[in-house]
């Protein structure tokens, strides 16, 4: 597919790690616009689009506003562009707007974006998802996004114990060993899917309180059986997902798996727990830990600030030895860079900040001595107009 930009000058390795070669001359610092190669993948930069509900599907399919929504942001320089959470059943969607891989009509509307996204250099990924007992909830923008009764199309809910995410809140239904099988096995449909619709990068969304992360979490997790109890028990389905999804991925392919790093509740998941996790996911070929927090009780105290979830993402990465994402609250160039340079994560994501500038990843390029990579239609007009 070909690229439509400008090309920036970049000299750094692109995997951040020097070679045996690399002893006799200067390694270049790893930045934010350093290149990054996992596996048979390269990302131009270390600046990702996070994945971010929209809202505004029809029965699962992407459409017009998907398809400008995560372009615009590829034509604006980020390396990485992932698609929001995508359900990978009808009842395991947040709300009846979101987008669904269920089926394989889903498929061709999904390629486009994907097709469009390399096109302008980025590299296209996809967050697949099940939203567990928080699912069947109306579009935020109506009542903030509450419940949604049977007779307003809502559904019935599962999650792994019979416990409501808050008061007023469906008791979803407990899975037995069939439905945990039922959604592995949803998992892997929704893989092979993403792969003929072109994506290079599958995220499997195991954070924010939806089901993966409600089998995590002690909180939302009271099973007597192998998938209840102990950490080891509480994190098999998550890694069954993730190493199934792994398995049916190309060998030059990267698999990530966002988590929730802490709770932010007294008995909940926590960073402690989250680098074992990672652990495991690494000796199971997952290639980068997307580090997130919060989402599965209501009432957490959360430290919301600037770049609050950072730490976290350092954690993880020092702790389990596996590349990480930090997200959450970075806006400032200078702030991701410094994520960056001083190791606390390998990417940076960013979510809203994207929202408010498409081309922010352009901004970074200038504000770090680089020349940004206009797309082409765009380049010789803006460099025209400086002379």
């Amino acid at each position: 597919m070909a690229d439509h930009h400008i090309a920036s000058s970049r000299h750094s390795s692109p995997s951040g790690c020097p070679s045996d070669t690399d002893h006799d001359r200067e390694v270049p610092e790893i930045d934010l616009l350093s290149p990054l190669t996992i596996r048979g993948v390269t990302l131009r930069n270390r600046i990702v689009m996070a994945p971010m509900c929209q809202y505004v599907a029809t029965d699962g399919f992407a459409d017009d506003w998907h398809l400008v929504h995560l372009g615009s942001r590829a034509a604006g320089g980020a390396g990485l562009v992932i698609v929001e959470a995508t359900a990978v059943t009808p009842d395991g969607r947040i709300t009846p707007a979101d987008l669904g891989i269920w089926s394989d009509e889903h498929v061709a509307p999904l390629a486009r974006i994907a097709r469009f996204v390399h096109s302008q250099g980025a590299v296209a990924g996809i967050q697949l998802a099940h939203a567990g007992r928080k699912a069947s909830c109306d579009v935020p923008w109506k009542g903030g996004g509450g419940l949604m009764t049977p007779e307003a199309g809502g559904w019935p809910v599962i999650g792994p114990s019979a416990i409501a995410f808050d008061d007023g809140h469906p008791v979803p239904t407990a899975l037995d060993e069939t439905g945990i099988a039922g959604v592995v096995g949803a998992f892997e449909a929704a893989t092979e899917r993403a792969l003929s619709a072109g994506f290079q990068v599958i995220e499997v969304h195991a954070a924010h309180g939806y089901l993966l992360h409600q089998f995590l979490s002690p909180l939302s997790n009271q099973r007597t059986d192998s998938y209840g109890g102990s950490l080891e028990n509480r994190m098999r389905l998550t890694v069954r997902v993730a190493g199934a999804v792994r398995t049916l991925v190309p060998a030059q392919l990267p698999v990530f798996v966002r988590i929730s790093a802490t709770d932010w509740t007294d008995g909940g998941w926590d960073v402690e727990q989250s680098v074992v996790l990672a652990g495991r996911l690494k000796e199971l070929g997952v290639d980068l830990i997307d580090v997130s927090s919060g989402g599965l009780v209501p009432r957490a105290r959360i430290p919301v600030g600037k770049g609050y979830q950072v730490p976290l993402a350092r954690q993880v990465r020092d702790g389990a030895g596996v590349m990480t994402a930090a997200v959450g609250l970075i806006t400032e160039v200078g702030h991701a860079n410094d994520i960056v340079t001083g190791g606390d994560a390998d990417l940076v994501l960013l979510a809203r900040e994207l929202l408010r500038e498409p081309y922010w990843a352009l901004k970074a390029q200038q504000e770090l001595g680089g020349e940004p990579s206009w797309p082409i239609s765009y380049g010789y007009a803006v460099k025209r107009r400086a002379q």
